[in-house]
């Protein structure tokens, strides 16, 4: 988000859906910051007036989600994920909001690029996690770690796995296998919430991960499988080849190879254990 701190003024209030692993923000919250607006409810009612696209989706993307008020007392509110929020900021004609519509435009003109030149994408990846302080080794393998996940991603796909709910259990299936711990449960030992686990991995951790997607893949080709079910049991077979190294590494060294290391800054590992 570069120097847009929206989401970080205690202003907005915000809260993670563990389902669909995303924030909710309020709109009401959003629009009285950037607009001044005294009466939320009438900016709005005229807001959905002049943007039709919006006005005949607002149902779908501003549910009613469970938010504290400021008596502290839980209450609905209508939220928005940040992808639609943005899309409600970019109806909001207000001085204020202009920083996310040129950022919005900077971020669109750059997926444009990728599309043309694809290394662009690897390239820029590249730049944030340096710019994140990960240390050149881990950016490797980080990076080999994503390729892999895209192959076995599309071999998915193309053996007639459903997006997201099935990958999710199929991801966890690995997970399982290789480490012990479904990925919401090794999120909890490192003590992320939001974050991307594998952003959070070591070296290790990333190695054996890396492994146990690829041995599915494997297994996924050269058994030719089909289906949900089918991709299950290839799932846990490539978790376990990735476990038993696992557990053999663990045997020989004598140390543990999931740990609760993180990358989190200090100030953002103190937040998380605190909630």
């Amino acid at each position: 988000m570069g120097n847009i701190k929206l989401f970080e003024s205690n202003q907005i209030r915000s809260v993670w859906n563990e389902t669909e692993e995303k924030w909710y923000f309020s709109i009401q919250d959003v629009i009285e910051l950037l607009t001044d607006t005294s009466n939320v409810k009438d900016y709005i009612k005229k807001m959905k007036k002049r943007d039709f696209e919006l006005n005949s989706n607002w149902g779908t993307i501003c549910p009613l989600v469970e938010m504290f008020a400021a008596d502290g007392r839980k209450r609905k509110v209508q939220a928005a994920s940040a992808q639609n929020l943005f899309r409600i900021i970019q109806s909001i004609p207000s001085p204020k909001a202009e920083p996310f519509k040129l950022w919005l435009a900077k971020v669109g003109a750059e997926r444009l690029e990728e599309i043309e030149n694809p290394e662009l994408a690897t390239q820029r990846t590249r730049e944030l996690y340096k710019l994140k302080g990960y240390h050149d080794d881990w950016i490797e393998k980080r990076m080999r770690s994503i390729a892999i996940r895209e192959e076995l991603t599309k071999e998915w796909k193309n053996r007639g796995v459903k997006e997201q709910i099935e990958y999710a259990i199929l991801t966890a299936e690995i997970s399982k296998a290789t480490f012990g711990f479904t990925p919401k449960e090794y999120k909890e030992i490192k003590g992320l919430k939001s974050q991307n686990l594998r952003d959070h991995m070591t070296d290790l951790e990333l190695i054996f991960s890396m492994l146990g997607e690829a041995s599915t893949k494997e297994i996924a080709v050269n058994t030719d499988t089909h289906g949900f079910e089918q991709n299950k049991k290839a799932a846990k077979a490539g978790g376990k080849i990735a476990g038993d190294a696992r557990k053999q590494l663990e045997l020989k060294s004598g140390k543990k190879v999931v740990t609760s290391d993180n990358y989190l800054p200090e100030n953002k590992k103190k937040n998380e254990l605190d909630l």
